[in-house]
């Protein structure tokens, strides 16, 4: 029997897509916010990059908005749009990847 769990806060790394919105911005899924309780003033270490892409991603610690937006800053889009030959990433999918910001693993 499967059960769900909701409510336990983030202690391990969680992986999701999303698409990358205007503003440099990707959306949290609802059920990542509801089963890990994000509230807005938690830092998270957040790993972004192109989905089918191994080794191909850049760091960063950041909070979620309270719309369940992360924006990733502007150096971040920029270096990984190099590694694509400056194709813009501005409706791409990516792999994003959140977790603890006191977590040193991955």
């Amino acid at each position: 029997m499967l059960f769900l769990v909701f409510g336990l806060p983030l202690t391990r790394p969680v992986e999701f897509r999303a698409v990358l919105q205007r503003g440099n911005r990707v959306q949290v899924p609802k059920l990542v916010r509801w089963e890990f309780k994000l509230e807005p003033s938690q830092v998270l270490r957040i790993r972004v990059g192109r989905v089918s892409v191994y080794g191909r991603s850049e760091y960063f610690f950041g909070r979620m908005n309270k719309d369940g937006r992360i924006t990733i800053p502007k150096l971040t889009v920029d270096l990984l749009e190099d590694m694509f030959e400056g194709e813009s990433l501005v409706g791409k999918v990516l792999e994003v990847q959140l977790a603890p910001s006191g977590s040193a693993g991955s």
